[in-house]
């Protein structure tokens, strides 16, 4: 292997940081497109679903690419499953999920997604009183049931998946 072959494997990866920016409690995390590495141009392994149409599949891994920060990978991929998930979901119904360990019934109503890398991945939502939640999770732990919840009143059902496939597509290398 050549010098350049070897500096190149070795090298850590930039990370430039924002400027932190003071939201409102409940404002949803947006993650500043300096958190995305970059791994060129390998693609996305395609999901084993036994029971999902090739095109379904190929769906899911449509135009993302690997990343190298672990919980950033974990967090694409896992915005791509829940805009799949979200897409059956009944008009009346939007995400909730299951997490073990949680107080109560341990559902919490997903209304964001974010991870801080290397090792985090965020959930932030409401517990079933409709009081704010914030789920961290490390990326090799992450057990997450996609639920879904009746909608509270008479507003639309929230969508979070196509949010975070935006972001996933706006922070995508190449």
């Amino acid at each position: 292997m050549t010098k350049a072959k070897t500096q190149a494997k070795t090298r850590p990866v930039k990370v430039r940081s924002a400027k932190p920016r003071v939201a409102a409690p409940d404002a949803p995390v947006v993650a500043h497109a300096s958190m995305f590495s970059d791994c060129g141009d390998a693609p996305c392994p395609e999901p084993l679903l036994p029971s999902a149409s090739p095109e379904r599949t190929a769906a899911l891994t449509d135009g993302v690419r690997m990343r190298e920060n672990p919980a950033e990978w974990a967090f694409v991929r896992l915005s791509k499953l829940i805009e799949d998930y979200e897409k059956g979901l009944d008009k009346d119904y939007e995400i909730a999920a299951t997490v073990v360990g949680m107080p109560g019934s341990g559902t919490l109503t997903i209304e964001d997604v974010g991870f801080w890398g290397p090792d985090f991945i965020l959930f932030l939502g409401k517990n079933a009183d409709g009081k704010p939640v914030r789920l961290i999770q490390h990326y090799a732990q992450i057990n997450v049931l996609l639920d879904a919840r009746k909608k509270p009143g008479e507003r639309e059902a929230r969508r979070i998946g196509f949010q975070l496939s935006e972001l996933v597509q706006k922070t995508n290398p190449k």
